[in-house]
């Protein structure tokens, strides 16, 4: 941990990790391989992950969670390396596994309870670096942790089918994203108890009866999904 001296005394400040799960096969996305991979401008999906992440200078480390058996990683990131660039084989099979297995890696590495983890998706490649400092002010003292998030502009309908069933009332409603930032302990605890069906780290921590802080993220901040969202996130980083 980082310290600072305080009163004449010093003080540890928890620390604040990445942790990226990269262990899924994305089938929606139609690219015939694992979607992490996918080329757009000139380099895989999770490389310009990576980079951005890489930026952040308070993060201690970033934890690439992988799938056992995967071997493309090193071909499609060769330059990640490095004493803030960590890479675990411990991939699950679902996300809240792989998560949780990439939470006792970081413990391995030294990362202690009262810890930050940030967990980010591997396919928000369009991350920025001012996005994740947002995140880390507005949660470094929170209570609980929080996630970046964009408040519902949209009208919500309900369906059945390709049928409209009802309409929804779309106040107070906001559409998650990442990066999600909680402590150490309480994600590993949260996780260990919601199970495998969880879809994102907030729903874990949720289910404790806590209410993780809402951080107003960014449009461009989209996970890569549908085939779709592949050339809008390649236009959108030619003008970058």
């Amino acid at each position: 941990m980082a310290a600072i001296l305080e009163s004449g005394a010093m003080v540890d400040l928890p620390r604040c990790y990445a942790l990226v799960p990269c262990a899924g096969i994305g089938s929606r996305a139609g690219t015939g391989a694992p979607k992490q991979y996918a080329l757009l401008a000139g380099r895989a999906v999770v490389a310009h992950t990576l980079a951005t992440l890489d930026a952040v200078q308070r993060l201690s480390a970033t934890l690439v969670v992988l799938a056992p058996d995967d071997a493309l990683f090193e071909a499609f990131v060769p330059g990640f390396a490095g004493p803030r660039a960590w890479v675990a084989h411990c991939g699950g099979a679902t996300r809240a596994a792989s998560v949780g297995n990439g939470l006792a890696v970081l413990r391995e590495h030294g990362a202690r309870e009262g810890d930050w983890v940030l967990v980010h998706d591997a396919a928000r490649c369009l991350l920025r670096p001012s996005w994740v400092d947002r995140l880390i002010d507005a949660c470094r003292c929170d209570e609980v942790g929080g996630l970046l998030a964009l408040p519902v502009a949209d009208t919500l309908k309900a369906a059945q089918g390709e049928r409209v069933m009802a309409t929804l009332d779309r106040g107070g409603k906001w559409l998650a994203q990442t990066p999600q930032m909680f402590r150490l302990g309480l994600l590993q605890r949260a996780l260990a108890q919601a199970g495998a069906a969880v879809t994102d780290e907030s729903s874990a921590v949720e289910a404790l009866g806590l209410a993780p802080r809402l951080v107003p993220g960014e449009m461009e901040n989209l996970k890569l999904t549908w085939p779709a969202d592949f050339a809008l996130a390649a236009r959108l980083l030619e003008t970058r």
